[in-house]
This record gives structure tokens, sequence and C-alpha cells, in this order.
């Protein structure tokens, strides 16, 4: 029998170098306060948990059910004052039961897509996690499975980028399909009811798995919980337009999952050993619409847990 090929690696361009004074002592004092020797603190774990579930309480509340949102009811979205009716249609759409009632996951990681995990070799580390969490149909193929692995268990898609990059699903829908296969069957987590125009969008995405005989399984955020997750965050000095989709995932990990790690999450444009430069994402340079997002102050924030122990925030290589 022939031995099979081995996953080819995608080759790492030259490092530059572009770091200005200021920003090599900012990265410094931000690296002088993270916990190289980290272990978890069970009381500060506990308490923080115990807080953001009575607030959010994400184990019911976090992704939208038939249970939960029976014919009948209406859904206020958590980003316009507008409420839509829930009919047999939309409901037909609505997983059964919240898949993560009353179930935890002992280890699980949290990846974001900074550039900093490019040429990091975490994935196995990331691979070896119960449960994975991952953000906004990231590629995963094509050399990229040392750097961020490939298991994925729950993956977000912004309606934004279906409509950037599989035109809103109107136009041929084979490309989007075949990318949402690198996810197996996986639950994808949409934020259909933030604004009215999202809502669509979303909706044709659960018809397309279910034309094109996708094993992934479409869910929907819960707009209550957003609501109420800006809110606990709000208390904890975060004031942002718009919470990012990874603070949003460790927030729903804190609450699921009994230890947390958390990888590609950094926002700078340097690295924090090397100081060469960084691209916004592993995988491509396209910068974040400016003011919608505040990722400094949400690292901020993740530091802090970090060093409390109460998630362990990966940086540089694994």
């Amino acid at each position: 029998m022939t031995p099979p090929l081995p996953v080819p690696q995608k080759k790492s361009a030259p490092k530059t170098f572009n770091l200005c004074k200021e920003c090599k002592k900012v990265i410094g004092k931000v690296m002088q306060n993270y916990s190289q020797n980290w272990h978890k603190q069970e009381d500060n774990y506990q308490k923080f948990r115990s807080q953001l579930r009575a607030k959010c309480n994400g184990f019911d509340k976090a992704i939208i059910t038939q249970e939960n949102s029976p014919v009948g009811s209406k859904l206020v979205y958590d980003w316009q004052k507008k409420t839509i009716k829930v009919d047999p249609k939309l409901f037909s759409t609505f997983i059964k039961e919240h898949p993560f009632s009353n179930r935890t996951w002992e280890t699980c990681a949290v990846v974001g897509n900074g550039g900093i995990l490019a040429d990091s070799g975490c994935g196995r580390m990331i691979d070896s996690a119960q449960f994975v969490f991952r953000c906004n149909l990231p590629p995963l193929k094509n050399g990229y499975e040392r750097h961020v692995g490939t298991k994925t268990d729950l993956v977000t898609a912004n309606p934004s980028i279906l409509r950037e990059k599989y035109a809103s699903l109107m136009d041929r829908r084979r490309p989007f399909v075949e990318r949402l296969r690198t996810y197996s069957n996986s639950l994808l987590l949409l934020p259909a009811f933030s604004f009215g125009y999202d809502a669509p969008v979303c909706l044709r995405v659960a018809y397309t798995v279910e034309d094109f005989g996708c094993p992934i399984r479409p869910v929907y955020f819960n707009p209550e919980y957003i609501i109420n997750l800006h809110a606990f965050w709000h208390t904890q000095g975060l004031q942002p337009k718009r919470m990012s989709t990874g603070l949003m995932m460790v927030s729903f990990a804190l609450e699921v999952c009994e230890n947390v790690h958390v990888y590609g999450f950094w926002p700078f444009i340097n690295h924090p050993y090397g100081f060469y430069d960084l691209t916004h994402h592993y995988y491509d340079d396209v910068k974040a619409k400016k003011g919608v997002h505040t990722m400094p102050v949400e690292f901020e924030l993740l530091m802090k847990l970090h060093n409390q122990g109460v998630l362990k925030l990966h940086l540089g290589d694994c």
C-alpha cells in the first residue's frame, strides 16, 4: 500500500521588522504584565463563571431553540429597536433543543484569527481540546493545519462575510458549501437577529445547508443573550460599539467549559517576542473596519482574566 502523502505546509514569508520605538515599549510593558507561569485559580474561575451565568445564562439562552422561542413569540433584535415574530417557517429553522444544556466540557480552545497564529505551531495543541470554537469561517487547510489545527466543534459566520465573500448566497452557492465542509458536522453559529437585513441572508444559509445535504448544523445566536452579554462586559469596563465575535466565544466558553484556552488574540502589529511584523489575520492582512470593535480594550480584559487564572491566554509559539 502506498503511504499517504504528507500534508503540505505553507511556506513562511520572510520576516520583516517595521517597529517604532514606542511600539516596542508598549509591547514590552504588556508582556511584563503577562503571567508566564500560569496556573488555574479555581476560586477566581468559579466566581467569574457564576457572575457570567447569573447575568447571561448561556447554557439556556445563548442559542435560539424551538424550546425557548416557540411559534408566536417575538425576538427583539440586539442592535436595532425592532422585533420579529416567530412564524412556522422561521421556527422550522431553529434547532430543537439547546446543544449545551446541562453539559460541560473539560477543555476548550477558543481560536481567534490573529496574525500571531502564523508559524505558531499551535495546531496540535488546539486539536487536543475536547471542544474547539472558531470564528468567521477561517481557512484551515493548505498548510495552515500545523499552526491552527483542523478540529472544529463550533464556528461562527458573520453576515458581513456572507455578503462580501459569497454574494449573500444570491449567486453560486457551491463555493460556500465547500468551505462549510471544512468544518464537518460542527455547529454553525449565526448572528441572524442583530440587524433587520441580517436575517434573510442567515436564513439562506440554513436553506443552502439543507439543499446541499451539508453535515454542518446552523444555529442562531439568541439576541437576548447578546444584549445581556453586552451589559455584563459593560460592568467589566468594556464600552465598544459592538463586541467582537471572539469575545462572545470566550464568554460562551467560560460558561460551558472547565478549562478555557485562548489562541490568536493579539491586538498589535508586531510579535510579542520576536517583534517582527504580523499580518492582521494569520491568512490575510485585511484590516477590520475602524470604530466597530475595541480590540486593545478587549485584550486587556483577557489579559486580566489570564493573570487571575480564569483562562489561559496563549501568546507566541506553542
